[in-house]
């Protein structure tokens, strides 16, 4: 049976005391709670990656700290690039790859992504990677073929032992910091859609065991409904992960 998987993306969000307290305060929560069938990540901001590790290392906690973006080379005249070893080297252990900010703001085409996918899981991070169609690809139906072409050219080309340790996030764009919230049946609906691609190219065993969480403006007051569909494994979360209240009630859920 999959583990239950909660991650919060953090953005360009918080400054370094808010950092600090919100990583204390989720490792104070941790210790309250039982979080032991749950596995927890968090990805802030590069900057205090080092520094939230160092704090959740002391205090023993369970939490797995992730950064946001990796470049899609190793290394050389980069400027402003974090490799997938330097991440892995301050003791980070995953890296989100192929969200639809970067997608849009970056123009990171799936080519540049599926490079970021391989280095980072060649400096052992688990890839977070992101899929998902805009309001329009909806509204036209073309929601499955978007993300299918979307993962087709990407992580369903890695090889299997790879995808095993990859985790796939499903973010409908549309639903994005806008408030709005794919309903749980539409959330199951592409969830089965993926889960069915990745048995397709790599067989049943391998797509029971891949995580795909779903990411899109979940909160505590939806997060029961949508993490008990039976292909949502999880959840990549936004601005519910800058509270830790907000963040540790989706957890329970």
């Amino acid at each position: 049976m999959r583990r239950r998987l909660i991650a919060g993306n953090w953005k360009m969000n918080t400054h370094w005391n808010e950092a600090l307290t919100l990583v204390a305060e989720l490792v104070h929560t941790e210790a309250q709670e039982n979080w032991a069938d749950t596995d927890v990540a968090i990805f802030p901001p590069s900057l205090y990656s080092r520094h939230a590790i160092e704090f959740i290392q002391n205090a023993k906690s369970g939490i797995a700290v992730g950064v946001q973006n990796c470049a899609s080379t190793e290394n050389g005249a980069y400027t402003g690039e974090l490799s997938a070893s330097m991440i892995r080297e301050i003791g980070a252990k995953a890296v989100l790859i192929g969200h639809s900010e970067r997608r849009e703001y970056f123009q990171e085409t799936n080519e540049t992504l599926l490079a970021k996918t391989k280095l980072a899981l060649s400096a052992q991070l688990t890839p977070y990677f992101c899929c998902g169609e805009l309001l329009q690809d909806r509204k036209s139906d073309q929601h499955k073929e978007v993300v299918t072409r979307q993962l087709s050219s990407t992580v369903l080309t890695l090889s299997k032992e790879d995808m095993l340790t990859t985790v796939i996030a499903y973010e409908p764009v549309w639903a994005i910091g806008t408030g709005e919230t794919a309903s749980p049946e539409q959330a199951q609906e592409m969830h089965a859609l993926i889960r069915q691609l990745i048995a397709d190219a790599f067989g049943r065993e391998v797509a029971d065991v891949v995580r795909i969480l779903y990411g899109g403006s979940m909160k505590p007051d939806n997060a029961d409904a949508l993490l008990s569909q039976p292909d949502v494994d999880g959840g990549l979360i936004g601005g519910a992960s800058l509270k830790a209240a907000d963040f540790s009630a989706i957890i329970r859920a």
